[in-house]
């Protein structure tokens, strides 16, 4: 015996039986797209805290996470842009003039002890920054002008660059006598 919908009359159900079929599933359109892709950063924030409180929440809302592109979507958007370079400390240029304002001595990282002969200077582009002294001795004093080049000091953190010896107002090194 089939079975019959509650809407069919008892004259109907025997002859003839009647299916319901569902409606066509219905694709999203574009205006429903970008609602949603608007939505996504909403939901991802929401899914964030969400996992930090409750850590089981996290697998009920996977289906969230970012996924790859897919090679289509790799296509129609192009090459991606290369990473922009990052500025030297001398801003792209093989050297910088710049003038002194003090001389300081800084202390190096831990298992070095030796005192280091550092700089701060005004850079020709108006920045200021600490430069390292090479060599023994130097005569340096505020408004000299030196050189100065890329080249950081690897037990002295935050400096990155060095004075050129021998150029405008900074000496060369002396020859110890023996």
């Amino acid at each position: 015996m089939s079975k019959c919908r509650a809407s069919a009359t008892s004259a109907e159900c025997p002859t003839v039986v009647k299916f319901e079929i569902s409606p066509p599933v219905r694709r999203f359109s574009v205006f429903t797209m970008a609602f949603l892709s608007h939505l996504r950063p909403t939901l991802s924030s929401v899914l964030q805290a969400s996992q930090s409180s409750f850590p089981w929440f996290g697998s009920v809302f996977a289906s969230f996470s970012r996924t790859m592109a897919t090679l289509n979507q790799m296509h129609r958007q192009g090459k991606p842009p290369p990473p922009l370079k990052k500025v030297g400390a001398t801003f792209g240029r093989p050297q910088l003039k710049a003038v002194v304002l003090k001389t300081i001595i800084r202390k190096p990282k831990k298992p070095n002890s030796a005192n280091r002969k550092c700089a701060r200077v005004r850079l020709s582009n108006g920045k200021e920054a600490v430069a390292f002294i090479p060599g023994e001795g130097h005569n340096l004093q505020e408004h000299h002008v030196v050189l100065v080049e890329g080249g950081r000091t690897q037990d002295l953190p935050g400096v990155k660059l060095t004075v050129v010896r021998g150029k405008y107002d900074c000496a060369h090194v002396i020859k110890k006598k023996q």
